[in-house]
């Protein structure tokens, strides 16, 4: 977990509900198909010079770390451990100042009995975004001439914690899903981030875990709003 998730609203959609004071650039159209390494709307907050600027850019689903010599990583990195990230060489530089909200309107897990894998699409009980906590990261690419405006990769990475609730019964790792009244500390980079943060976010996170819902999806192919319907419903035609 997580290695699917949907972002049905807009970009403009998106940028009122964080109260997002600047727009990127390419910022991606909704989908409910979202994979690994594809590009997705983050929220993250910036203070190189002068006020804190609350942003949504797009960035890479799998965090580049600033040292690393290429863009690919042998290990996945789309996802990073609650327990494990604030000391993590991959993500512990994230964890102190650029932390991010990735907006979800839910995501895919898949049960496991034996060899049958049955999936499941998991969204809040009131049918309002989620905002899964994250860690971001620039990455210069060295290959890259240093006017090449593409020389610059923005990456992000969702932490995750141990499953709470009913959803413990289906996979055993969540999101660490952040409630509105978190999200000011989770994003601000002039609050210095470490383990006790990230734990006091993931003990935050456990009634919105809690009260997620989920129901059996058909096979997770292609892109379109089909893949949320239940197993089973009936056709709207």
């Amino acid at each position: 977990m997580c290695g699917r998730f949907i972002i049905t609203d807009t970009a403009s959609d998106l940028a009122a509900m964080f109260d997002v004071e600047h727009e990127g650039e390419s910022l991606p159209e909704p989908s409910w198909n979202i994979k690994p390494t594809e590009k997705i709307p983050i929220v993250l907050e910036s203070a190189k010079t002068g006020p804190v600027v609350r942003r949504l850019e797009a960035a890479r689903w799998s965090l580049v770390p600033s040292f690393a010599t290429e863009l690919q990583s042998s290990f996945p990195t789309f996802n990073a451990r609650a327990e494990t990230a604030a000391v993590k060489s991959s993500f512990k530089s994230s964890v102190v100042s650029r932390r991010a909200l990735v907006p979800a309107t839910g995501y895919y897990e898949w049960r496991t009995v034996g060899a049958v894998k049955t999936p499941y699409f998991i969204h809040s009980d009131d049918g309002l975004p989620l905002a899964f906590a994250g860690l971001y990261s620039w990455w210069r690419n060295p290959a890259l001439a240093e006017d090449d405006p593409a020389r610059w990769v923005l990456s992000a990475t969702i932490l995750t914690q141990d499953a709470v609730g009913p959803l413990a019964a289906l996979h055993d790792r969540m999101p660490v899903i952040l409630a509105e009244e978190w999200w000011d500390q989770w994003l601000d980079p002039r609050t210095m981030g470490d383990q006790a943060l990230i734990d006091a976010a993931v003990a935050a996170s456990r009634e919105a875990g809690e009260s997620l819902r989920f129901h059996e999806v058909a096979p997770v192919r292609g892109d379109g709003p089909e893949l949320i319907e239940p197993v089973g419903a009936p056709s709207p035609l």
